[in-house]
């Protein structure tokens, strides 16, 4: 048997620990390259949610982006503080509160996109398309165990 007691977490605990670097340091270019629009991470993943599309229920967001609902209420919140959606109740059931996007979160779209377009870019520098794949097939793969 080997003793463990001498490995370092990443050597222990290689995939968890590599998930986890590459989430904190991709969030965090992220966050330097949103922070140019105002924009905190995983508000642009809302967004990108609503120009698909406009009018959607709290609840639907959450559902779509696997997020809780006080997470979301605090999102839309932030958002709508910054002029970017709007929040109404749904004129069919009112316990319902529809998120829309303001002309100011609309003109944010092509912004957005390229902030996404440059952060893939950097990401994902120096790799093949054929790691490319592999790389989301294996994540997604992660992610259906996590799930599962």
């Amino acid at each position: 048997m080997t003793d463990t007691s001498e490995l370092s977490a990443s050597d222990r605990f290689p995939v968890s620990f590599a998930v986890f670097a590459v989430a904190r340091t991709h969030r965090a270019l992220a966050a330097s390259l949103l922070r140019e629009l105002g924009l905190y991470p995983g508000q642009e993943i809302m967004l990108l949610q609503l120009w698909d599309r406009d009018g959607q229920s709290q609840q639907a967001l959450g559902k779509t982006l696997g997020l809780d609902h006080s997470t979301v209420a605090k999102s839309v919140r932030r958002l709508a503080d910054a002029g970017l959606v709007t929040r109404q109740r749904s004129d069919t059931d009112r316990r319902v509160t529809v998120v829309s996007l303001t002309p100011e979160g609309r003109a944010l779209e092509p912004l957005v996109a390229q902030v996404w377009a440059r952060l893939e870019e950097r990401t994902t520098a120096g790799l093949g398309e054929r790691e490319r794949a592999q790389f989301v097939a294996t994540a997604r793969a992660i992610e259906a165990n996590i799930d599962g």
